[in-house]
Parts: structure tokens; sequence; C-alpha cells
């Protein structure tokens, strides 16, 4: 029975040592540089992050507030959601195909996306397809390839030029978010 060489943990002599890659360091250059990782790591993108009384926020190119770390759910590409409840999500990125019932801060819908039912949101950005029931409590923006359908209600709206809005359209206040049952006071001032 021979005995052959064990696989991790050495090497065979007749080959030479790994070189580094141009602008790394060598290993053999820097005390305790063997421990560390030998890919470089990319700088990180300068943020312009503002805080505020509310919590860490900062606004997007469209105006509504992201915060920072909160709850996101990204359907990628190719990727079908269906029959689901959507809850407790700041923001909702759809590339792929939604249908569901939601109530969140921010949804984004790219140009491939789709989404189909009933959402309740703050903020939306449609590049793709919606349809269904849409409330948006703060600000509608549509995009050149946008398409939106179905009962819309919004508090602002922006369509860019080739952007699609049909079904029942409504401007709804920010402050109209609850309707309030009628009390003696409102019956005596509306007579």
């Amino acid at each position: 029975m021979t005995m052959q060489a064990p696989f991790f943990g050495k090497r065979p002599t007749d080959m030479p040592p790994a070189r580094p890659a141009p602008g790394q360091p060598n290993a053999m250059q820097e005390p305790g540089a063997g421990a560390r990782a030998s890919a470089p790591v990319p700088p990180k993108p300068a943020t312009t992050t503002q805080p505020s009384s509310s919590g860490a926020t900062s606004p997007n190119l469209s105006g509504a507030p992201t915060k920072e770390g909160g709850s996101k759910l990204t359907v990628g590409p190719n990727i079908k959601l269906k029959g689901v409840e959507i809850t407790d999500c700041d923001t909702l990125v759809v590339e792929g195909t939604v249908e569901a019932t939601m109530d969140s801060r921010v949804m984004h819908i790219t140009e491939h996306g789709a989404f189909q039912g009933s959402a309740e949101i703050d903020y939306a950005e449609i590049h793709g397809e919606f349809n269904g029931d849409l409330t948006v409590r703060e600000k509608l923006v549509i995009y050149s390839t946008g398409r939106v359908s179905g009962n819309i209600r919004y508090g602002k709206v922006i369509i860019q030029e080739g952007g699609q809005l049909r079904g029942d359209i409504q401007f709804r206040a920010a402050n109209d978010a609850k309707v309030l049952p009628p009390t003696r006071t409102n019956l005596l001032t509306a007579a």
C-alpha cells in the first residue's frame, strides 16, 4: 500500500510561490500579511446621509426618503412572487413579477418589473407596469417607460413624457388617509 501526500496543506516543492497581482502587497514583505485576504478591498462609495430627528433618512433622486437600515425586499429579474401579503417592508423593489397585497413606505418598479394587486404606500416610482388598486399617500412618479392602470389615489403625481396612467384616478391629500366617521360636530358643520 502506497502513501499519498496530503491533498490540503502542502505544496509540491517544484512549484514557485504565487506572485501577488500588481498593486497588491507581497505576503513575504509584510509581517502578518498571510492572515489577510489577498483580494483588494474596493473603496466605499461616498454617501450623503443626512440624519434627522425621526431617524437617519436621506432623499434619493425622486425625493422619496430612504431609511438607513430599513427593511428592503427585492424581487429579482425572472422571479415571480404570487399570492402574498407584504407588510412591515420599508422598500419594495420589483425587478420581476409580483401579484400581492402590500402596505409599505416605498415601492420601486424597474423597467422590466410588474406588480399586480393592491398597494398602499407613501412613495412610488414606476418604470415598469402596475395593475390594480394603488394608493400613494405622498408622491407617485411615473417614468417614460411606466404604465399604471386601475384605481389610483395619489397625493402628488409626476408623469414623464411617455408615461401612461389610466383608470379611475383621484387626487387624495395626505390628510385624507383615514376617513373619519360622522360625528355630531361634523353633521352640524355640514348643514
